[in-house]
């Protein structure tokens, strides 16, 4: 790879070109620089014209300048969505589907990974105050990688929209910082192509140096944003053969949950709650010799945001593969922790569930007013009530800011896999839009989906299988 100067439009712009790739890349990286789209795009160096799909036998030595012709797209002043896109209807606020990403050759889980993050508004604010910059070698890939990810979900919200509403960005500049930042990233087969990764790897990767990034940036804002993404787990070790042994008490930092598909699982609760009892084996320092132990685990704190991982590969020793377990496993929109949480947090829990319960019992009692008073009109009435602006109970404690304080979360995001091994397949982000609305984020295909259809995601054969949950605050308004 080699860094060269693209001049365009009176600036230029530091451009890394790999002559073993195709120019298509290198015009990638220029539409994400300057928004010219690769067809408008007319690229010399050294008097000739690069084409699209190969070099020509071109090699530039460091520091080359290259020209650029061509010029940005006219923003559509306004976006007229098509009727499928569930427009307008009776007044309803419109809701635009997000801008797809190109995939770039098997480059599926960091478009699914990236898709998911939206749904945290929290992040994606902090991610775009970024004004970070580099102090040390890991900082400056940290930094890049922060700057490239700022960049993409900019040139998102910025992008292009078709007739249809539909808009695609190319993530060439994200995935080149993504190779450089994690080289594991950028496997190849023996073909030199790009080889499958892991969506969950990729989405826990990319989290942690986020929150790292931004707390050097700025580490009071980014205080907060990890409040909102790492809760606090409280374990307990037991000797079963010495009672009089002293029960230690550890506590861990946590920003996942994973959920074990054994045989017995069919609820992602289950599969949550079965690890947080355990038996091992460890030297006890009362006999003096291995002894069994038991280990509790219980969270202590819960964060605003909660993602989950669906254990689903396991090494295949006899074929060298990360196989895929199958297993229908079921995963709610609204999901329940409280079994799950410390004596002392469920107490803490008790009056935001209450009023939760009062509200549910509320609905209930108006449907049944409703349907009584059908033929009235006081069950129109109550819908008008219903479309007006209410005001939303806060759902993290008072004097902890992006905490939880019910036990409850509603379903934000999903990653799922399709195929039969981790090293394969192919990965899509499933995010919600609104209250009733999901979109099928595939790639550069965007469409929407029911949350039906989303709940239909839970395994059992060759479908899309929900891999990754990302579980977020949920809504309560006010009586």
């Amino acid at each position: 790879m080699t860094n060269v100067v693209v001049k365009w439009a009176g600036q230029k712009y530091d451009v890394v070109a790999d002559f073993d790739d195709s120019p298509q890349l290198f015009k990638a990286q220029l539409y994400a620089l300057t928004g010219v789209p690769p067809e408008r795009q007319k690229v010399l160096a050294k008097g000739r014209t690069i084409g699209d799909e190969s070099w020509n036998g071109l090699k530039l030595p460091a520091g080359s300048m290259v020209m650029m012709l061509g010029s940005v797209e006219a923003v559509p002043q306004a976006i007229v969505p098509s009727a499928s896109d569930h427009g307008n209807e009776g007044g309803k606020k419109v809701v635009m589907l997000p801008a797809g990403l190109k995939n770039l050759g098997n480059t599926c889980y960091m478009n699914a990974t990236l898709q998911s993050f939206r749904v945290i508004p929290e992040l994606m604010d902090a991610i775009k105050d970024y004004q970070g910059s580099a102090q040390s070698h890991d900082a400056e890939r940290y930094h890049q990688m922060t700057s490239a990810i700022k960049g993409l979900f900019s040139n998102m919200i910025a992008a292009k929209r078709e007739e249809d509403g539909s808009a695609s960005v190319i993530p060439f500049i994200a995935l080149q910082a993504l190779h450089t930042t994690f080289p594991q990233f950028n496997a190849r087969d023996n073909q030199g192509h790009m080889m499958q990764q892991d969506a969950n790897e990729c989405f826990s990767e990319l989290l942690r140096l986020l929150l790292t990034q931004l707390s050097r940036s700025a580490p009071e804002a980014c205080k907060k944003i990890t409040q909102y993404l790492e809760g606090r787990m409280t374990h307990t070790l037991k000797c079963i053969e010495a009672e009089n042994e002293p029960v230690q008490t550890s506590e861990e930092r946590f920003v996942q949950l994973s959920c074990y598909l054994s045989q017995e699982v069919k609820y992602l609760q289950l599969g949550i709650k079965n690890k947080m009892t355990e038996e091992l084996e460890k030297e006890s320092p009362v006999l003096q010799r291995n002894a069994k132990y038991e280990k509790k685990s219980m969270i202590s704190r819960l964060p605003a945001y909660l993602s989950v991982q669906m254990v689903r590969f396991f090494y295949k020793e006899k074929d060298q593969i990360c196989a895929k377990i199958l297993k229908d496993v079921k995963f709610p929109m609204v999901l329940d922790v409280f079994d799950m949480c410390s004596p002392e947090l469920q107490t803490k829990l008790l009056p935001m569930r209450e009023q939760f319960k009062e509200f549910e019992d509320k609905k209930v009692e108006q449907l049944r007013l409703s349907k009584l008073n059908a033929d009235s009109g006081a069950a129109e009435a109550m819908e008008t009530d219903e479309s007006k602006e209410r005001e939303i109970i806060p759902s993290s404690f008072s004097d902890d800011e992006g905490s939880n304080n019910s036990g409850f979360y509603e379903l934000k995001a999903v990653i799922t896999h399709k195929g039969r091994s981790s090293n394969s397949g192919h990965y899509v982000a499933w995010v919600r839009m609104d209250e009733e609305k999901w979109a099928k984020c595939d790639d550069d295909e965007i469409s929407f989906v029911t949350g039906e259809e989303v709940l239909k995601l839970s395994g059992g054969g060759d479908w899309h299988c929900a891999y990754v949950l990302v579980y977020g605050p949920r809504t309560l308004y006010k009586l």
